[in-house]
Parts: structure tokens; C-alpha cells; sequence
């Protein structure tokens, strides 16, 4: 009979993990975690005194950006990155937010994408990660409806 390594399922691990160490710089990540101007979305909650803590919009555009670069649509399966992904952990802050909070936050953040997104180009270029950028860029132009690029003039890719 053969012999195995023995396992044991029901072992406990720790792991220490700091989610700052996560997001090494020159990267796409440390990008949207560091050199975006995102006090634009400051203005959108008005719950300083009333209404529940809602989540920091800078975060949650962090990770639908960081998604959308990685062909990840779905704000369900954008969730389930946050629960399960340790670079999605870090730019969230562990926060875990919901499928229905990421496609609320999507479906309501057309007024703001098209600037950010020249922004995030141009970042790109001076970190000299402009065609991992734009090829990044072009999966996040495909992903979103084309009424958010069309100020910026840029032809539709609609299949």
C-alpha cells in the first residue's frame, strides 16, 4: 500500500499579513492607492450627521479600477475578489464590500470616470507603465458603457 505525507484538514495556520507590504510601488495597484486625486468623490454622501457609514467612494473605486484591469466585470465576482484576493484586501482595507454597494457605486459614477481615467494614463506614463497601462485601459474602455467616454471623443467598441 502507498505510503502519503501525512495532512490534516483541520490544521490551523497564521499567517501575518500587512496590507501596506501588499502594494509594492512602480505597480498599476500602488497607482490607484497612492498618485490619484480622488477628493472629487468627497462631495457624493452627504451623511455627516444622519444616515448609515457608507463606504469610502475613493476605495471603492480603487477596486473596481484594479478589477477592470484585470477583466473582472462582475460586481459579484468584484466582491468576491475583496473577500478572497490579498491585492484586492489591501486596496480595500479589508473592507469587503457588497456586490449590490460596487454596481450601486458603478452605475452612479459616470459624471467622474472620464477625467479620472485620462488621469490614471497619464500617471501611467510618467511611471513608465503607459503600455501595461493601455492595455489595462482598453479592457476598462470595453468594460464600461460607452456613455462614460463620450465626451472624450473616443470611437464606440460595442460588439
Amino acid at each position: 500500500m502507498a505510503r502519503y505525507k501525512h495532512y490534516d484538514y483541520n490544521q490551523t495556520k497564521m499567517i501575518p499579513l500587512r496590507f501596506a507590504d501588499q502594494i509594492q510601488s512602480g505597480t498599476f495597484e500602488y497607482t490607484l492607492n497612492n498618485d490619484l486625486d480622488l477628493s472629487v468623490f468627497e462631495s457624493r454622501y452627504r451623511n455627516d450627521y444622519n444616515g448609515a457609514p457608507a463606504y469610502d467612494t475613493a476605495i471603492l473605486l480603487k477596486v473596481v479600477l484594479f478589477a477592470y484591469s484585470r477583466g473582472i466585470t462582475n460586481s459579484r465576482k468584484i466582491a468576491q475578489a475583496c473577500r478572497e484576493n490579498v491585492l484586492f484586501m489591501a486596496l480595500s482595507d479589508d473592507s469587503q464590500p457588497h456586490h449590490s454597494t460596487i454596481a450601486d457605486f458603478i452605475s452612479r459614477m459616470d459624471e467622474v470616470i472620464a477625467p479620472l481615467f485620462t488621469h490614471v494614463l497619464l500617471v501611467c506614463d510618467r511611471l513608465n507603465l503607459i503600455y501595461w497601462c493601455l492595455s489595462k485601459s482598453l479592457a476598462l474602455y470595453r468594460a464600461l458603457p460607452n456613455r462614460y467616454f463620450a465626451n472624450l471623443g473616443l470611437p464606440s467598441l460595442a460588439a
